[in-house]
């Protein structure tokens, strides 16, 4: 199975913390679309041999899109691409996209069965802080329209550690989403990325720092409302009841190959070969094909990203899947680098998988990255 990725590069402004690819102009959307066509016939081939199961039109903001111009995206897919029966199609929304009449009936109509809302707080002060444009009303509303239109396979975004975010807020925000029925919960702790709005504005002083203490309590009481709850915490960042994780991240996961259109979308062919789109809408319209860069991952690489994005998750990174895949030397060299983590507790052992605890995951990236192996030349 394989999936495909729709980057669409436009948003009504610009959140103080974003670091995608996006512009906040619409005026090149109609040649956009045009080249983003032109791009899925050039590109046919990439996944010819898989069946795609899941297709995920993400940005920027794919819900400002009209439900024509989403239909011409979707049926050139259907056309082009062996697409399976079933297919999960996943559209990211913004709330204040969600308020118009018929917009709902109208994804519903183009076969999108599945939301990610960008709702990332219930709170009107958390909102303004972000610089998001819907407000807090308009993130509930949006869930319920969702869920009236049947459109109840939904995943909401939630961003916890932000400064003045209070323990007892984060837990309101958990508990309005469990309150709502949301199935799948994708929370991510807020993280300064260089050059955006956010970063200028801490170094100048006019916003204050996020606090890795609060952020590590706030993701603790995370993980324990939802254990509560019943939501597997099947990575790091997401949550979901039995049965509703995500399609297509859970294949990103399990390294199975995607195919990347728009700018800066990446795609990967299953195997060691990776490539990117350039990050420019006038670049990417104009190119034929769009410019793109690709890279061959050597066999360390390949390692050390199946250790990165396997400890992620609840199944843990299996030793024997090394073995077979890198040499049983390797899987002996990445126990060994590992016990130190077993005998703290923040790694055990389930059938020879090494997974993270509660408290291990805290520290996901350093101990992925302590687990690496060296590149020899």
């Amino acid at each position: 199975m394989a999936g495909i990725y729709l980057h669409i590069p436009f948003c009504r402004q610009a959140c103080h913390y974003c670091n995608f690819h996006f512009s906040t102009s619409l005026r090149q959307k109609n040649d956009f679309i045009v080249a983003l066509l032109k791009e899925m016939e050039t590109r046919k081939d990439y996944i010819a041999r898989e069946e795609v199961d899941t297709i995920y039109l993400g940005g920027g903001t794919p819900s400002l899109l009209t439900e024509e111009e989403l239909g011409r995206i979707l049926d050139r897919a259907h056309s082009l691409f062996p697409i399976a029966r079933g297919v999960e199609i996943t559209l990211e929304a913004n709330p204040d996209d969600m308020t118009s009449p018929g917009k709902l009936a109208g994804w519903k109509r183009q076969g999108v069965n599945r939301l990610s809302i960008g709702v990332q707080s219930f709170f009107d002060e958390d909102l303004q802080w972000m610089n998001r444009v819907h407000n807090a009303r308009q993130a509930a509303e949006s869930i319920r329209d969702a869920q009236e239109a049947g459109l109840d396979n939904i995943s909401i975004d939630l961003i916890y550690g932000t400064p003045g975010l209070s323990d007892a807020r984060w837990e309101k925000n958990v508990s309005m989403a469990l309150k709502l029925n949301i199935p799948h919960l994708s929370c991510y702790a807020l993280t300064v990325e260089p050059r955006t709005a956010l970063d200028t504005m801490i170094r100048q002083h006019k916003k204050e720092d996020v606090s890795q203490e609060d952020q590590a309590r706030q993701f603790l009481l995370l993980m324990d409302l939802l254990a509560a709850a019943g939501y597997e915490h099947y990575e790091i960042s997401n949550f979901s009841l039995p049965g509703r994780r995500s399609r297509h991240n859970t294949a990103y996961w399990q390294g199975k190959p995607y195919l990347g259109l728009g700018p800066s979308a990446h795609s990967y062919d299953g195997m060691s070969s990776r490539q990117w789109n350039v990050a420019n809408n006038a670049i990417y319209i104009h190119g034929d094909p769009p410019p793109s860069e690709k890279e061959i991952l050597t066999p360390t690489q390949q390692l050390n990203e199946y250790i990165m994005i396997s400890l992620r998750t609840m199944e843990g990174c299996d030793q024997d899947h090394v073995a077979q895949r890198f040499g049983k030397e390797k899987a002996v060299v990445l126990h060994r680098q590992a016990e130190r983590y077993i005998h703290e507790a923040k790694i055990i052992e389930q059938d020879r998988r090494l997974v993270l605890t509660r408290e291990g995951k805290l520290l996901a990236d350093g101990i992925a990255s302590d687990l690496f192996f060296e590149e020899h030349t």
